[in-house]
Order: C-alpha cells, then structure tokens, then sequence
C-alpha cells in the first residue's frame, strides 16, 4: 500500500539541495530513492562510511567521474564534516543537486556540522499523518502501533509488534553505543522506561532519576539524546505575564505512539491509558502535520498551580488556538474549565477547540467541539507543503 507524503512535494520542487531529517524509520530513504537520483550514497553501509571516514576527498573523487546532476546521501550525520565539503562544492557552482537524509540532529552537532545556512532547504519527516492517511485512519490502531510507515503497512499485529519491539531495542543499543555510555547501558534502558512512562507529564529529572536509579545528571544528559535523535519534543510552558501564576516546568511527548508502547511493553489500551494515549497522539499529529504542511507553528502547554490546564497552545499565522485533547465522545460543560482558566488568564482574543473522539462537530459555550481528524484543517495544518 503505497502512501504519498506531504512533504515529498516540497522536496520535489525545491530548486536548492534538501536536508531531510527525521527518526529512524519514517520513510526519508524511501522518499527521497522515489525521486530517482543519479547516484546513491548510504553511510549507513559500513563500506560506505569506511570509505569516506578514511578519505576526506572521496566525495570530489566521484563527482569528477560521471556527469551527475542530483546525488542521494544517506544517514549524513554519520559524518558530519562531510557538509563542509559540499558547502565547497555548491559554493563553486554548477554543482548538482544533493538530498541528504539525518535521524540525529545531536552527532551533526557534536560534529561540529555546517548545516549550510541559505544553501540548503530544510525539511522534517515524522510519522503518517491525518492528511497523509486519508480515509484509511484508523485511531485504535494509531493509539497502539502508532503510524510509521512500515508499521501502518504490516499484515498484522504480530509483525507490527515485533517490528517495533525490535525498534526499542535497537535504539538502545546503537545510540547508547553511539554515545560511548556503554559501560551504563542497564542505566539508559531504565531511563527510557522511566522517561515512557512520564510521557505527556511535566518533566521532572528528580523522579525520573529515582525511578531508573541513575544520578539527576544522567537523567537530563539521557533526556537531551532523546530530543537530539529526535525521539521527544519539549513542550514549554506558555508565558505571559499575568497575577495567576503559571507552573513553568515543561512536558514531553514521543514521536511516535508505536515506538512509545514498544519502550512501556505494553500495546493494550486498557482504560487508564487511553487519555495519554491520546494525548500523544494528537501531540504528534500536530506536530508534523505542521511540519508537512510547511507552516511554522509553536505548540506550548498551561498550567496554573491550582491546576487549571490546556494540553497544547498552538500560534500559527498570527492566531492562536487553544487545544484540549478529550478521549471522550461525550463533551460537557465540566470539559471546558481549562479553556475557561485559559481565556480569564489569556485576555485576548483566541480559539478554543476541543478535539474528541466523537464524529460530529459541536459548539458549546462558544468553544469548537472536534471530531480529532477535523482539528488540523480548522487551525490550517492539514495540506501539503507549499
């Protein structure tokens, strides 16, 4: 079953090189492979890399051999002075057309990369998305296995399971190796656990530390590698000044609910999950469905200290929206205290949305009751990237 990305249209049609970053396993191969480059570079091959780890002039050598007009590297952040040398190269002119493809913003960091400012067109590619799937969305299944693409297309939940157990386990492994922490590899298994299982809740290293029996200090650098290899996101609290005071820690969510079950092992979605469930996954399809529609939004999250809250504050264009996500399909009067906080302490003007599970949109009090698919069209967020 073949799914077209939003995103792809962007890449297509952008005129410089593209940089398309992304976690593992969410299609930039694939993506990019359908455009048809001339040439295929993928680092991820130990062979490859060898070959230009130990030969800085390698990607000039072969250049000179053929006329070749659009060039593929895979898994770049493998070796992130090889930027420099394609900064040279397209800053000599007549250069082709390079797609790069990275899952770790933290190694072309820690490489000291140049990321080729106003050289290079940046994209993100995350899981399917509402505007991706179309007809075909399927919420039990997005709550369970989430929807990365290998995953979404899997015969059954076997296969899903196992794909994304295997998934959980390989990170561990490759990035805690990665990171030369091998010695503490129990210690970030636990960490990961412990970091599952806060998912959606405010970030609290204290307790996360406690729980996983590592030092506070290894809990935040462990947490850093899960935002660098784009695992997480921090969610930061909305800010203005006002007299109601805001608790000012930020929260957290996964990329991917598939990836989230797999490190919780746990993929039922028994009663007391399906709120953070949801939560997430509504957190995520927010997220790259603003990335694939090329829209720069800013997602944050309040709180009061009483406790009033709304899951996501999202400014986009100039409006802002305020989000509760509700794992109901029965909305009240009661479901709408925190968009009523929001607005006594906001004092502007803004649009409060409610996204639930039920199929038909409401309007109580002024506030938009969602069906969640709808939500991404009425913010403008559900269409390919211009």
């Amino acid at each position: 079953m073949f799914i077209e990305r939003a995103v792809a249209g962007g890449v297509q049609k952008s005129s410089k090189s593209v940089l398309l970053l992304g976690p593992r396993q969410t299609g930039k191969s694939t993506l990019i492979r359908s455009i048809k480059p001339d040439v295929t570079i993928n680092l991820a091959r130990e062979t490859e890399y060898l070959a230009f780890a130990r030969n800085p002039g390698e990607l000039e050598a072969r250049l000179r051999a053929t006329n070749i007009k659009t060039i593929f590297i895979d898994e770049v952040q493998r070796i992130p002075s090889l930027l420099n040398t394609i900064q040279a190269i397209i800053d000599e002119g007549k250069s082709p057309r390079f797609f790069l493809t990275g899952s770790s913003a933290r190694k072309l960091r820690r490489g000291h990369a140049n990321l080729l400012p106003g050289r290079i067109v940046h994209f993100e590619l995350g899981p399917l998305v509402a505007a991706e799937l179309k007809d075909k969305i399927n919420l039990e299944q997005m709550l369970r296995w989430g929807s990365l693409p290998g995953i979404w297309t899997a015969e059954n939940s076997f296969e899903r399971e196992s794909v994304l157990d295997t998934y959980a386990a390989t990170y561990v492994r490759e990035e805690i190796q990665a990171e030369s922490l091998t010695r503490n590899l129990e210690g970030f298994s636990r960490f990961l656990f412990a970091a599952a299982s806060r998912a959606t809740r405010n970030i609290d290293f204290s307790k996360i530390s406690v729980e996983a029996a590592i030092p506070r200090t290894s809990a935040i650098r462990y947490f850093e590698i899960l935002e660098d290899t784009l695992l997480a996101t921090r969610v930061e609290a909305f800010s203005k000044s006002s007299v109601t005071r805001i608790v000012q820690h930020p929260r957290f969510y996964f990329f991917d609910n598939g990836v989230l079950n797999a490190l919780l092992g746990n993929y039922h979605l028994s009663p007391d999950r399906i709120g953070f469930l949801f939560e997430n996954l509504l957190f995520s399809q927010l997220y790259y469905s603003a990335k694939a529609s090329g829209k720069r939004m800013r997602i944050s999250t309040f709180r009061t200290e009483s406790g009033a809250d709304v899951d996501f504050v999202c400014e986009i264009d100039g409006h802002l929206f305020a989000i509760e996500a509700k794992a109901s399909k029965n909305i009240g009067q009661r479901d709408l205290s925190g968009l009523a906080s929001f607005s006594s302490f906001y004092k502007k003007k803004f649009s409060p949305i409610v996204a639930y599970l039920g199929d038909v949109p409401k309007k109580i009090d002024g506030v938009e009751i969602l069906p969640w698919t709808k939500v991404f069209e009425a913010i403008g967020i559900d269409g390919a990237a211009q």
